[in-house]
């Protein structure tokens, strides 16, 4: 039992809360490359991404920080500074490009964490890269990586708020 829900219930809800928070932090990014003002879609992104890190932590590991933990720490850290970015400095100064790049990195990391899972979980997926260090993996690791450099490089030119 974790919060009161089985094993199974409280896994169904974290992957809900992380499935939620990529999507959002799709309609995020597309708005970061789009030039426009934040939306709600913001709050949904950054909430549920520190909701997915922090449930994370609630599953039994076994002694000792597991790299699934590990990346939970990391994600809140930058979360932490994209939070701080968006509400408390409101893209000001260096705060733009600090939100950006935070929250894009926490939106990779989620999606990283979600690929990592799909090769575990998804039996096709599973076959081609069982212990996750074969090249399809690797390959689609690198891909999604790159995407994001990229993604990452056009948000911080194009995304200014206070001009939107």
């Amino acid at each position: 039992m974790i919060l009161g829900l089985s094993s199974g219930a409280f896994t169904e809800l974290h992957v809900t809360i992380s499935l939620i928070a990529i999507v959002a932090g799709l309609a995020v990014l597309t708005a970061m490359l789009s030039a426009e003002k934040p939306s709600r879609w913001t709050g949904v992104f950054l909430w549920t991404t520190v909701a997915t890190s922090v449930t994370g932590f609630l599953f039994p590991s076994p002694g000792g920080p597991t790299p699934a933990q590990i990346v939970g720490i990391i994600s809140l850290i930058v979360l932490a500074l994209a939070l701080a970015g968006f509400y408390l400095f409101r893209f000001r100064g260096p705060w733009r490009f600090i939100y950006v790049a935070a929250a894009l990195l926490a939106l990779y990391l989620n999606v990283f964490v979600a690929l990592v899972q799909a090769f575990e979980k998804i039996p096709a997926l599973n076959a081609l890269a069982p212990t996750g260090s074969e090249p399809p993996f690797l390959i689609a690791q690198g891909l999604i990586f790159v995407a994001f450099v990229i993604f990452g490089f056009f948000a911080v030119k194009r995304f200014h708020p206070e001009t939107a």
